[in-house]
């Protein structure tokens, strides 16, 4: 059996460095995790990542800015927990565009032999399916939004619109 989820990270690259911002996954049954680290350097962002994402996250206050070890503690928890002591259950990670995101997610372990051997080495790529698929009609995304969590949400729409 598969349980799967859908993410999205929000990140500052240049080439050499994908520099974690935010992260939002949902699973199929409504459970979600969303946080934003304390930890990246805003200093490398270009402009479109400054206006787009770093415009846009809540405000430093809000309980989900996390340190980069505390993100990456809790969203192990959220990803093992509902298959603990299910061994037939394997998880499956899911992303539009998803070789970028995996990175900045297994970065949070450092490098990917320390990634817990619970979370797949690889995500599966939701656009590659789409196009395997004939590029169906998919549900519109909210072009105003570039957050973590509501991209997460619309990658799950968007598996459900393709028979998922």
């Amino acid at each position: 059996m598969v349980y799967r989820y859908f993410y999205d990270c929000e990140f500052i690259e240049d080439g050499r460095i994908v520099d974690l911002v935010s992260i939002g996954v949902v699973d199929e049954y409504g459970r979600e995790f969303y946080a934003v680290s304390t930890q990246f350097d805003d200093s490398r962002a270009v402009p479109w990542v400054r206006r787009n994402v770093l415009d846009k996250l809540p405000s430093p206050g809000d309980r989900v800015w996390r340190s980069r070890e505390r993100i990456r503690d809790e969203l192990h928890e959220f990803l093992v927990e509902p298959v603990r002591g299910r061994p037939d259950e394997q998880i499956e990670l899911w992303a539009w565009y998803a070789a970028y995101d995996h990175v900045a997610l297994a970065q949070l372990w450092g490098p990917m032999p320390a990634l817990p051997r619970e979370i797949p080495r690889f995500t599966k790529d939701l656009r590659q399916r789409w196009d395997d698929q004939g590029r169906p009609p998919l549900p519109d995304a909210d072009a105003e939004r570039h957050d973590a969590l509501v991209d997460a949400r619309h990658n799950l729409a968007r598996w459900r619109a393709m028979g998922g």
